[in-house]
């Protein structure tokens, strides 16, 4: 399995749009906790959704279960808690709600390249790097690439 992340800050629509193209994706799933963001006209859900579809003849799915939770991104942009803190957090979070066998019956084999969308520009401090993380030490074979 291969999974890949993009983040769609700094990028235009073409950009955006040119890389999921390039790549093997049969599924954009979107971890963010709220898909209706203003950052980017193309990046709200039902567009986006549209979108995928039209110009890159891919999937799309929104789940929030993956996402952190209000409070935890929250204390992090108001820089109540470091980036290591934050990471923490959403890692408990991850294992609260028992992310792995959600993965395996929602996801897993349903398609072998799939791409976590966020916000972020780059993966670094994105919580999409760390579940791209979390599902590669414990599924076989996944392979993680930030494009």
């Amino acid at each position: 399995m291969n999974i890949y992340t993009i983040g769609f800050t700094k990028k235009t629509a073409r950009e955006f749009f040119e890389k999921i193209s390039d790549t093997p994706v049969q599924l954009v799933l979107d971890v963010r906790l709220n898909n209706v963001s203003q950052l980017a006209g193309f990046s709200k859900g039902n567009d986006l959704k549209y979108f995928l579809d039209k110009i890159c003849r891919v999937q799309y799915a929104h789940d929030i279960k993956f996402a952190p939770t209000k409070e935890i991104l929250k204390d992090y942009k108001d820089k109540k808690m470091t980036w290591e803190e934050y990471e923490k957090r959403y890692f408990s979070l991850m294992q609260e709600r028992d992310i792995i066998t959600y993965f395996n019956n929602k996801y897993l084999n349903k398609d072998d390249n799939i791409c976590l969308l966020c916000s972020e520009a780059t993966p670094e401090n994105c919580h999409r790097r760390l579940l791209a993380e979390i599902l590669k030490a414990s599924i076989d074979n996944v392979t993680i690439y930030h494009i």
